[in-house]
């Protein structure tokens, strides 16, 4: 046996683990045609009729029916509670009617700080009778404008079903640049396909086209106004 003063000597390596607290909330954000207000059970009366003014457009989203809408508030708040998502209720500001929904969710850090770098908007839908109003572009100004110019992120995401023509139209005219088709990626909501995953059209606006975005957004609604 070696003397203890020639035995090898073994360093332990300590291993620091870094931990980042962050919690996503979204602030009530308001336009001339909707108001985004922080998802409560006070909408459910509201999004359970504008559920259920039309369906058909609905093939590829997540929308419940007017039975679900109280559990659907329920899951969204427990996403909230995670601190990964933000969820509204749009509520039109003519009729004061809560008409639909969308959120801030998947929230993104920059390395070792708090700060938001990047977020998605997504869990969007609206009642038929609001669909083509400008509400849309309104309530994605509005979210746009807060994630650039308020936490500063450097991206927004944005994706949909990849067969979802519609919605995929929608995001394009937004100014949104199509990324590509990242296959089996997100849960299908198509009916028939519970438990499937889907292939997904991803978009983005980056903080550099961030700009040219809000111009365009900014026409658009005040054409809607002419």
């Amino acid at each position: 046996m070696r003397p203890a003063a020639q035995r090898p000597v073994v360093r332990q390596r300590r291993e620091v683990e870094f931990t980042v607290s962050f919690r996503l909330e979204g602030p009530l954000l308001e336009g001339m045609l909707v108001r985004l207000e922080p998802l409560a059970h006070r909408h459910a009366t509201d999004l359970a009729a504008a559920a259920e003014e039309d369906r058909s457009s609905y093939g590829f989203t997540w929308v419940p029916r007017a039975a679900e809408v109280d559990d659907y508030i329920d899951a969204q708040q427990g996403r909230a509670a995670t601190g990964g998502m933000a969820p509204y209720a749009q509520v039109q500001i003519s009729s004061g009617r809560a008409v639909g929904a969308t959120a801030y969710w998947n929230p993104r850090l920059w390395p070792g700080r708090t700060e938001l770098c990047a977020i998605e908007i997504g869990f969007t839908w609206l009642a038929a009778s609001a669909q083509g109003t400008g509400i849309n572009p309104e309530a994605k100004l509005l979210l746009f404008r807060h994630a650039f110019e308020q936490w500063g992120v450097v991206r927004v995401d944005l994706k949909t079903d990849a067969r979802n023509k519609r919605s995929r139209a929608a995001i394009e005219a937004l100014g949104a640049r199509f990324e590509g088709v990242l296959r089996n990626w997100s849960q299908s909501w198509a009916a028939g396909e519970a438990g499937q995953l889907r292939d997904s059209a991803m978009f983005s606006v980056t903080a550099c086209e961030w700009p040219e975005c809000r111009h365009r957004l900014e026409q658009r609604l005040a054409r809607l106004r002419e």
